[in-house]
């Protein structure tokens, strides 16, 4: 089963002095060289500051577009992980040693591969990475 790791901090790498984001980098180097021998590995990406972020709204077939997060909160979304586990225990055992863990949070979520929802994103008749349809 595919898992979303949604990766949360206060500090977001640009935040950091130069050094302790480096060393953090190379955490990250670290940990994802780790979950790519081990199969786990799916796909992953960080993300700018929250104030390179824009949130759409469509109300009445209207487009609204505000700067920033939606979120006023301190912890900020900073990256994601999409790993392949078991079940929530392994997933829990990846997402733990994520480096952002140490400092912010990681949220699971289980992605949905059901049929409906792969129909109804255009996947009938394709398979998924584990070869199911």
């Amino acid at each position: 089963m595919k898992y979303l790791c949604l990766i949360c901090a206060e500090t977001v790498m640009e935040q950091m002095p130069e050094a302790d984001a480096e060393k953090h980098l190379e955490e990250y180097r670290e940990f994802t060289d780790g979950i790519r021998k081990s199969g786990h590995f799916v796909g992953c990406n960080r993300l700018l500051p929250p104030a390179a972020a824009t949130t759409i709204r469509v109300r009445n077939g209207k487009v609204s577009a505000t700067d920033g997060p939606y979120a006023e909160t301190k912890e900020q979304l900073g990256g994601y992980y999409v790993i392949e586990a078991k079940d929530i225990d392994e997933a829990i055992e990846v997402a733990s040693r994520i480096p952002a863990a140490k400092i912010g949070c990681v949220e699971i979520r289980p992605i949905a591969e059901d049929s409906k929802t792969l129909s109804a994103l255009g996947f009938v008749g394709l398979t998924t990475g584990d070869g199911t349809a």
